[in-house]
């Protein structure tokens, strides 16, 4: 239904060229709490529809330069107005004129003089069935919609296993060519690396399915954060050799009753995150403090920074693919999306403070 109709039943429009029929019509229909508005003929129902369409047309057949059949085919034929319930309420009463209203597009046909309990009736029962066309046209809308993204997401992931698959691939390939031990060992490691790499993606991919479904419990226990915080760099040092990647951590032991594991791989992916964006030359600053009884975690880099209107999206499942098909990749995979869910399990939050040209701050809170 039109959006512009605040509380009232619906917004009718009332076409007759009897200015007592529409007083009386209109009148009868406003004290239900309808929303009315009349027209003298068809030119100004149709300038009247045009301008704010309405919810359902009531409309005389029998008027001057324009008469109903020629005013409902004009409609029928503006794309805008053609979903818009016509029912016709004349004093004709053959056969063939009820029959020339339907084959026009009229929905109804009202014989004057009317009993107003049976125009509210067929007006009422008209109006639910548009709701419900209209309802099930959004449904519709958003179910597309949704598929597009599902199937937006499938590529995503599709594409971005395949970088680190062809890395394994390489690098076992380098490996059976390499001429000495350590060159083979180079060869395996990088290997090894893009595997770790696309078993985060696949492992990332599960559990935020787990999370959306309830279905991934929290073993909570007191733990320090700074020591989680080394042992996700340590688990990145084959990217972090790449960075120039600085800790701020408290002297003193930061305690909050979180999973260890769980936490573990929020920083690991952010850290991982910050260190593909950051050039060679840049650098990663990692902080953890207390703030107003909460554990602040923040992960700051100088890459090249995210647009406003992305900072929310890239959090979101669906809202990554929004992001590649603008060209504007801020993350890889569902690392993000993980994050997110896992930090408000924990009864935490997440977000991202960036400048575009000027990096970017990520961070998240866990209850101390």
């Amino acid at each position: 239904m039109s959006g512009d109709h605040g509380s009232n039943r619906g917004s009718i429009l009332v076409v007759d060229d009897t200015p007592a029929n529409l007083r009386l019509l209109t009148g009868m229909l406003k004290e239900q709490g309808y929303q009315t508005r009349p027209a003298l003929n068809g030119r100004l129902a149709l300038q009247a529809a045009r301008k704010d369409p309405p919810d359902l047309i009531l409309l005389d057949i029998n008027m001057p330069q324009m008469n109903g059949y020629e005013v409902c085919r004009e409609l029928k034929a503006d794309e805008q107005l053609a979903p818009i319930p016509v029912i016709f309420i004349s004093a004709l009463d053959e056969t063939a004129d009820k029959l020339e209203a339907f084959s026009v597009g009229g929905v109804d046909y009202i014989t004057k003089p009317f009993q107003f309990t049976e125009v509210q009736a067929r007006v009422d029962a008209h109006l639910r069935l548009r709701r419900f066309q209209l309802e099930v046209e959004e449904n519709y809308r958003q179910l597309k919609e949704l598929e597009e993204l599902r199937d937006g997401l499938t590529h995503m992931i599709v594409h971005d296993l395949r970088s680190p698959l062809a890395g394994i691939l390489m690098g076992l390939q380098l490996s059976q060519r390499a001429d000495s031990d350590e060159e083979r060992s180079e060869d395996v490691d990088r290997a090894i690396q893009a595997a770790k790499r696309m078993m985060d993606m696949v492992t990332a991919l599960l559990d935020v399915n787990r999370m959306e479904t309830g279905e991934m419990p929290l073993e909570r226990a007191e733990h320090d954060i700074r020591e989680i915080v080394q042992e996700a760099l340590d688990s990145l040092s084959g990217l972090t050799k790449e960075r120039d990647v600085e800790t701020e951590l408290p002297d003193h032991p930061v305690t909050a009753a979180v999973d260890r594991e769980i936490v573990r791989r929020i920083l690991a992916n952010l850290v991982s995150n910050a260190i593909r964006f950051t050039p060679e030359q840049g650098s990663i600053r990692v902080r953890v403090a207390k703030d107003n009884g909460s554990v602040r975690v923040e992960i700051q880099d100088s890459g090249r920074g995210i647009p406003e209107e992305f900072r929310e999206k890239i959090f979101e499942k669906f809202g990554q693919v929004e992001a590649r098909q603008e060209s504007q990749i801020h993350s890889t995979g569902l690392g993000l999306t993980f994050c997110k869910l896992a930090a408000e399990a924990h009864g935490g939050e997440i977000g991202v403070d960036s400048e575009v040209g000027n990096g970017s701050t990520f961070w998240f809170t866990l209850p101390a």
